[in-house]
């Protein structure tokens, strides 16, 4: 037993099929008989030219060599070294560093890394409004996992690149792969190739639109939480709320020492529930706070919120709140998109069988509408003691049921 042992220690897989082999008195035939093998196969891995044999063929070998318990498992484990030291020396790049700080979104980053890293989940999609802040959370997801101990990350952008090629390179390891921006969908036998090659591996999806996939689990983001009227001159509290934390960290960097007095507060509030906390559009209108008040923000954004230009230089952002949501209303079917309207012109918020009873369609049908209005991001659920509740939000109350719906798909 101590021989085998150093034995392995010592050298390749290829080594100790050869000692393993010799000991049962079989030739390199008998053995590829036993196993379904070519002898060639054999020849190559004793050699050392295979230095990577498939879990397949080493399990087909051990039956062949009869063996079991700890023989076994150190006969395999040895398989499965020998092709960690052929994997490619260079480590995975780290994900793409972030703009700046997450603000508002501790509970979600949270949960989906222990949904990764430690409940095993294979395949998740982070499904939402353009602007919604789905690239920054997988962000911090990717950067969580990338300085885990025994953690790789490959990051694809999937408008620049392939992910063809990647099953070589992840192997066997814990690895997380990010699919960002796969609005156009994935290629599913790809995916299938990958999880039966890499048995560490973890796929996290970005896209506006979640494509059904086997096994996959979609998660819809939904906007910040907003602050309610009652908090308006109540700065502390308001300042505790997700969509002002993330408005406020960004107007104290383009105006240093700015704080939240009484007579901004209501302003600020007013903003967060005008742009439903969605964090793209906050973080545009922040941008003109160098030469505009929170009032005058508020103001501006009450003659037109699509219409806001990003403002002409320091602005790194790329939301356009307008082309997020007309993008999104124009992938609505004409049954989605009826129920939206009929939702939107009802005040306040609504169940899933007010909206069966609103709609007058079979609950089935209608409760699907609800579903895929959620994984749009058109709709959100809201904090109800006496079950899930829904609100429309504040843009699409705008547009639907006027000319702005026509214009916004028009320019998306």
């Amino acid at each position: 037993m101590h021989g085998v042992t150093s034995l392995q220690s010592a050298a390749g897989f290829g080594e100790l099929l050869r000692v393993r082999r010799e000991r049962v008195g079989l030739t390199q035939q008998v053995l590829a008989d036993h196993a379904t093998l070519s002898v060639r196969a054999i020849r190559d891995m004793e050699s050392g030219r295979v230095q990577r044999p498939r879990q397949e063929t080493v399990r087909l070998l051990a039956d062949a060599l009869r063996l079991e318990g700890h023989h076994r498992s150190s006969f395999e484990a040895a398989a499965r070294r020998q092709a960690l030291l052929e994997e490619p020396r260079d480590e995975p790049t780290a994900p793409p560093v972030a703009r700046g700080a997450i603000v508002g979104r501790e509970l979600e980053v949270e949960v989906l890394t222990d949904a990764l890293a430690v409940h095993g989940d294979r395949l998740v999609t982070v499904a939402g409004l353009g602007g919604v802040g789905k690239t920054r959370l997988v962000l911090e997801v990717a950067r969580r996992l990338h300085l885990a101990p025994g953690w790789s990350v490959r990051w694809i952008d999937c408008g620049r690149q392939s992910v063809a090629g990647l099953a070589r390179t992840i192997g066997e390891r814990p690895t997380l792969l990010v699919l960002d921006g796969a609005d156009a969908g994935v290629d599913t036998a790809l995916l299938d190739e990958l999880f039966h090659r890499c048995p560490g591996l973890r796929v996290l999806i970005t896209a506006r639109v979640p494509q059904p996939l086997p096994g996959g689990q979609v998660i819809p983001l939904a906007p910040l939480p907003t602050p309610g009227p009652e908090l308006d001159h109540d700065p502390v509290a308001l300042a505790e709320v997700g969509a002002v934390r993330l408005l406020l960290s960004h107007l104290r960097r383009l105006r240093p020492g700015f704080r939240l007095e009484p007579d901004e507060a209501p302003a600020v509030a007013s903003i967060c529930r005008q742009l439903d906390g969605l964090p793209g559009a906050l973080e545009l209108v922040a941008g003109w706070s160098t030469v505009l008040s929170p009032r005058q923000l508020v103001a501006r954004l009450a003659d037109g919120p699509f219409h806001l230009a990003p403002p002409p230089a320091g602005f790194g952002g790329r939301a356009d709140v307008g082309a997020a949501l007309g993008a999104a209303l124009d992938r609505l079917t004409p049954g989605q998109r009826d129920l939206l309207e009929r939702l939107a012109a009802t005040p306040g918020d609504w169940s899933g069988e007010d909206a069966v009873e609103l709609s007058g369609r079979p609950p089935q049908e209608c409760l699907a509408a609800v579903h895929e209005l959620l994984a749009s991001g058109l709709i959100r659920s809201v904090a109800a003691r006496d079950g899930v509740r829904f609100t429309v939000l504040n843009l699409c109350r705008r547009v639907c049921g006027t000319g702005v719906y026509a214009e916004l798909a028009a320019a998306s």
